[in-house]
């Protein structure tokens, strides 16, 4: 059997993930009969079924959740051999860090400071990324290294190390009713609509999608929702915002992340400078 081609699995993610061939046709920017008989001929080279279509539906079979997984895996893996090659070819080794706004537990200027004292030759790019996206940034080569969250993310095919390990606050309106309180329980919060972070672990919450912690806090604001967060959010939050202790809250950890198996020498130092900052007393706060 000859293995797919790369248009024909960009072709059967379209669908995968759409679950609709018009949607798909369009995203593509192809027309709907030879996405079709794309997916058609797939089929028939695997000798199985990957969707099982209705005049009102389209749903993966095991075999296509299979394929769209693998699939979805070894673009990401093409995508980071072209970047990384292209990152080996120039004048200067470089390293990028992807997080998002406030997500580095207050550690980042301290580390940078380490690293850059003992490796003055690496260019570090900071990039700010919205929730959720630090894993498909390291997963497709456009991120070396990020700073992600313990249990909310995604770690699949990433190698990883704790850093710190932060006690949850809730952020609350300043006039919100529980607002003026020392500490709170998760039952005080019972009642409150709880954000959905884009690209994290599935969870109960039925609030709304966000996808950055600039859209959350404007939902914070209006008293759309209230979030559970790391204490170390207290020094990027607006005056309209207040932070309080929920002590039966689980607690989060910060770690930092990488593609599996990598063997970079300029990011191996820049994780010992990252251990070395969350353990000095004064980090994360």
């Amino acid at each position: 059997m000859d293995p797919l081609e790369v248009r024909e699995l960009r072709y059967f993610i379209a669908v995968a993930e759409e679950l609709h061939f018009g949607r798909a046709a369009e995203r593509l920017g192809i027309a709907q009969p030879p996405l079709s008989r794309a997916i058609q001929r797939i089929e028939r080279r695997l000798g199985v079924t990957l969707l099982e279509r209705s005049s009102r539906s389209v749903q993966l079979t095991p075999a296509g959740e299979t394929l769209l997984r693998e699939g979805r895996t070894a673009l990401a893996a093409m995508a980071r051999a072209a970047r990384s090659a292209r990152r080996a070819g120039e004048p200067e080794p470089r390293l990028v860090v992807a997080m998002k706004a406030a997500g580095d537990g207050g550690l980042l200027p301290d580390l940078l400071a380490t690293y850059r004292a003992q490796h003055a030759d690496v260019h570090v790019d900071v990039h700010i990324c919205g929730a959720g996206e630090q894993a498909s940034l390291l997963r497709d080569g456009r991120a070396d290294v990020a700073f992600m969250h313990s249990p909310q993310q995604d770690f699949a095919g990433l190698d990883t190390m704790d850093l710190l390990v932060e006690h949850p606050v809730v952020v609350l309106p300043r006039q919100h009713r529980l607002a003026g309180r020392d500490h709170l329980s998760m039952a005080d919060l019972s009642s409150e609509t709880m954000p959905v972070w884009r690209g994290a672990q599935p969870t109960d919450a039925v609030g709304p999608q966000v996808h950055d912690t600039g859209q959350l806090a404007q939902l914070i604001t209006w008293g759309h929702v209230v979030a559970l967060l790391p204490e170390s959010v207290r020094d990027h939050l607006p005056r309209s915002l207040v932070c309080v202790p929920v002590l039966d809250a689980p607690t989060i950890t910060l770690m930092l992340a990488w593609p599996a198996g990598s063997r970079s020498p300029e990011l191996a130092a820049f994780v010992h400078a990252a251990i070395t900052a969350a353990r000095r007393p004064t980090s994360g706060t």
